[in-house]
């Protein structure tokens, strides 16, 4: 129980006849930056706010930092941001995240201008809220949630609205928070996001998990080769042949064989024996992108 932060069991919730959660059961292992991934629609966010007790399940369970701790316990030592947040459009950046850590009693005054310069608001702290961006809105939602300086972060889509340096700059935060045993659980539709940032994935779709782990186990790193040949069309026929390769496709010019770059030996080997040599060859690893739509089927068209 100690590696897990945050276990569910068949998590379930259904608005009517919609099923948003479908039995759920996802463990976020301790201290790592684990992402929740799949296309708008398919539970995310529901998934989250059932964690936060902001929606009841119809069926199942879940736990925060073991099962002897109670919500309200656990509550305390979370910081969260879900969908777009919500503040007071009069009142600044530095003033409206003033009157939150004063009612909430999460950390001090003296935090506040540190958290608004981590996030990139520093420049405008002074500015009213309703002429932030979407993204700056964000931003502001990041820096409450990391009032006092929780355990855990929940971060709902956190780059939405932002331009891609907006996007760069909050992955490059959130690996930063991701360190020295805090757990931070992203919430994403942008597969890269989440390759790029997180130790650990889940793959919802329609509401089910569709797989769990490591991303690099998931991706089976050097489970492919990269390859040119003298003869492509004769390569990929004496491939097919080796009975532990699983695949042959063709790319942009070059063939990909699904097959542990260890044995990059044994495939030149096969090919000299066809009468085929080998003109380059390298080791390429699987993108999330290729990973989720193997295990989906392609059926949802792949998260943005």
């Amino acid at each position: 129980m100690n590696d897990y932060v945050i276990r569910t069991r068949g998590l379930t919730k259904t608005y009517g006849p919609i099923m948003a959660v479908d039995g759920l059961t996802m463990d976020v292992p301790r201290g790592r930056t684990f992402g929740l991934l799949g296309p708008n629609g398919s539970g995310k966010t529901t998934t989250l706010s059932i964690l936060l007790g902001l929606v009841v399940q119809t069926s199942g369970s879940c736990s925060l930092f073991g099962d002897g701790v109670t919500q309200t316990e656990a509550l305390h030592r979370i910081g969260a941001i879900v969908e777009t947040p919500s503040f007071y459009p009069y009142l600044s950046g530095r003033k409206n995240l003033a009157y939150f850590q004063g009612i909430t009693g999460r950390g001090n005054r003296d935090e506040l201008d540190r958290l608004l310069d981590s996030v990139g608001l520093g420049a405008r702290a002074n500015d009213k809220f309703h002429t932030y961006s979407l993204g700056m809105k964000q931003r502001l939602g990041l820096a409450y949630a990391l009032l006092g300086d929780p355990e855990v972060l929940i971060l709902d889509e956190p780059t939405n609205g932002m331009d891609p340096a907006g996007m760069a700059e909050i992955r490059d935060l959130v690996r930063r928070l991701g360190t020295g045993g805090r757990t931070v659980l992203l919430s994403s539709h942008l597969l890269h996001e989440v390759e790029m940032v997180c130790d650990s994935v889940a793959i919802l779709s329609r509401g089910k998990l569709i797989a769990q782990g490591d991303v690099s186990e998931l991706l089976g790193a050097g489970e492919q080769v990269q390859l040119r040949t003298t003869d492509d069309a004769r390569a990929k026929e004496a491939l097919l042949m080796v009975d532990w390769i699983r695949g042959v496709e063709e790319e942009e010019g070059y063939l990909v064989a699904s097959a542990p770059s260890e044995r990059s030996g044994e495939i030149t080997a096969a090919l000299s024996g066809a009468g085929v040599y080998v003109t380059e060859m390298r080791p390429r690893a699987k993108t999330l992108e290729q990973y989720f739509l193997e295990v989906t089927g392609g059926s949802e068209g792949g998260p943005g």
